[in-house]
């Protein structure tokens, strides 16, 4: 038991090169927001994240990797998305409009549908998102 255990898990995309490369990006600095979608939430019967709140980091090996902690939380319109929310999730965006077709991708994707419930799920302006910024508490690798 460590003391780690009671915390949350942060999970960042799903297990595999793509969270690999987020969890790298929060751990270098570069990645201090990421973006979920409402509708996920909502069909996991999850809470909303909340500012404090802490969670443990962990990478594709469901490893513990840092301690993160929330430092705020807006439910956006896709649309209301602006620039440094954007560049603030390290993967490397120059645009809103680079952001948001990347996130849709990931968004429309069979894993996302399916999590969500809805295997003809897809986003607009007017998708309600959680923009969440973050910050590492505690590097543990």
């Amino acid at each position: 038991m460590t003391a780690y255990d009671d915390l949350p898990p942060y999970l960042l995309g799903f297990p595999g090169p793509l969270r690999d490369q987020l969890v790298a990006a929060v751990l270098s600095g570069a990645k201090t927001s990421t973006t979920g979608l409402l509708a996920e939430y909502e069909a996991e019967q999850e809470p909303l994240p909340e500012p404090g709140a802490r969670s443990l980091l962990v990478d594709s090996a469901e490893r513990g990797v840092a301690v993160v902690e929330v430092t705020a939380v807006e439910v956006l319109r896709l649309g209301d998305i602006g620039l440094q929310h954007a560049l603030d999730e390290g993967e490397g965006y120059a645009s809103v409009a680079e952001w948001r077709t990347a996130h849709e991708e990931f968004w429309h994707s069979d894993p996302v549908r399916g999590a969500i419930g809805d295997p003809g799920f897809t986003v607009d302006d007017d998708t309600l998102v959680i923009a969440e910024r973050f910050r590492v508490t505690e590097r543990l690798v």
